[in-house]
């Protein structure tokens, strides 16, 4: 390889720091960084040779030293303004929070904070104490317990608890969550069995009972939110549940998901399964995210029984899923929405959620009029998602922006994902579609100058 003459018309690595271009690198990346940069620049077209490719000129390997050294300090993570009408939207981000949450999340981050210090007693603290009396008085659980995301939530209970043990679980239920994780997964990874029963679509409380034998530690009840089973269909309800492991002195552990505190009928919709309403039922332990609609940040939120929440608590998998300081701080602040009956007037995800369509159809009738031609106002619907109310749709009014040919619509799309700030619509047949339900009422300046200048105009 080293007698390939081709290797030797290759630049060297001082040759290469030497240039113009890389040189003022240095106010970008450590020197250091630039010298790895380059010597695997030049390892790649080594190997590339090596098996009969072409050597790239100087000029082209100057040009992707360079390119990957932007790529490499640039921060990727960028505000999108979410047109799609998905309110939850998983690749957007979910929840938003509320200016307070930010707030408070930015304050912890900032310097140093009483995150496991009691400042009374001059004396470490548990982290958990910020949000435990606010999770157990907008519950009514005896105790409550934090981690970084719901699936940590049940993995970690399921580890503590259930360990070389039976979970039942009705075949219906046995869902993936999302990213290509499941709950059978999830059970295998805790090491607990898992003990399907019934079928897809009918489930009794008989085929639990038939389950149950000596080495069964649990029921697992796992709300379907991402998905909805219709018509010939049986679900046993949480009561049944729980007055047949009392029989049999098991627990009853429940995964609701979506971590709702307030009614979804209230604004026309299914009605989710809320943590306080399955402690009532008699539940041990209820999961539910943060970062659903709950509205926080993301975290696996554990609520019941406080003997189990102390043995989940202890668990060494406790320490390695523990929620970080400014997620702590943002989840404190907005149960504190709950707690001061502002959860509508707060909590972004809920204001968009409730949001008049009156409200709505005034917004889209602006955007539309600034817009001008190709853009009308037309009836739609718009969904929570993030696996939150299945099947739940909320009436709308969208702004159908038509310009000429497929061409121009996928042109249209990929300007506003490149605009700063970035837009998300959603295409709909022969139109890009903007959904107000989706966009906070500030964006809309943005939205609309984005849109001007996507489609070749100047704003007014």
């Amino acid at each position: 390889m080293r007698g390939n003459p081709k290797f030797r018309q290759l630049p060297g690595v001082d040759e290469l720091l030497c240039d113009e271009r890389i040189a003022v690198l240095h106010d970008r990346l450590a020197r250091e960084f630039i010298v790895t940069l380059v010597r695997n620049r030049l390892a790649d077209i080594r190997n590339l040779v090596s098996t009969g490719g072409t050597s790239p000129s100087f000029e082209e390997i100057v040009d992707a030293i360079v390119t990957e050294a932007h790529d490499a300090t640039n921060v990727s993570l960028q505000p999108v303004i979410n047109a799609t009408g998905v309110i939850l939207h998983t690749n957007l981000g979910r929840s938003p929070l509320s200016a307070e949450a930010l707030q408070a999340a930015e304050l912890a981050s900032r310097g140093y904070c009483t995150l496991e210090f009691d400042l009374a007693r001059g004396r470490r603290d548990s982290r958990q104490t910020h949000v435990e009396r606010m999770l157990c008085l907008l519950t009514g659980a005896e105790a409550a317990l934090v981690v970084n995301n719901n699936a940590s939530a049940v993995l970690l209970a399921l580890s503590a608890l259930a360990r070389r043990k039976e979970v039942i679980v009705s075949r219906g239920q046995a869902v993936e969550i999302g990213g290509g994780f499941r709950i059978p997964d999830v059970m295998r990874e805790s090491r607990a069995r898992m003990v399907e029963i019934g079928t897809t679509n009918r489930s009794y409380i008989a085929d639990y009972e038939q389950a149950i034998n000596p080495r069964t530690a649990a029921v697992l009840r796992v709300h379907a939110s991402n998905f909805r089973i219709s018509g010939f269909t049986h679900l046993v309800s949480l009561e049944e549940m729980v007055e047949l492991s009392r029989q049999h002195d098991i627990m009853v552990l429940d995964d609701i998901g979506s971590g709702c505190l307030i009614d979804t009928t209230e604004f026309g919709l299914d009605p989710e399964p809320r943590p306080q309403d399955s402690i009532s039922a008699g539940a041990d332990l209820i999961f539910f995210s943060g970062d659903k609609l709950l509205g926080g940040p993301q975290a696996g939120i554990i609520v019941g029984r406080s003997d189990l929440i102390n043995k989940l608590a202890r668990h060494p998998l406790a320490r390695a899923m523990r929620i970080d300081k400014a997620s702590i701080a943002a989840l404190s602040v907005t149960l504190i929405h709950y707690l001061k009956g502002e959860p509508l007037q707060k909590i972004p995800v809920l204001r968009l959620i409730s949001a008049p369509l009156e409200e709505i159809e005034r917004r889209a009738d602006r955007w539309a009029k600034f817009l001008g031609e190709p853009a009308r106002v037309i009836a739609g619907h718009s969904v929570v998602g993030g696996g939150s109310l299945p099947g739940g749709i909320i009436p709308t009014r969208v702004v159908a922006v038509r310009p000429a040919g497929r061409v121009g619509i996928d042109k249209l799309a990929r300007g506003l994902r490149q605009h700063e700030p970035a837009v998300v619509a959603r295409v709909e047949k022969d139109a890009l579609v903007l959904d107000p339900r989706s966009v906070f009422p500030e964006q809309d300046d943005a939205l609309l100058k984005a849109v001007r200048e996507s489609l070749g105009r100047q704003p007014l």
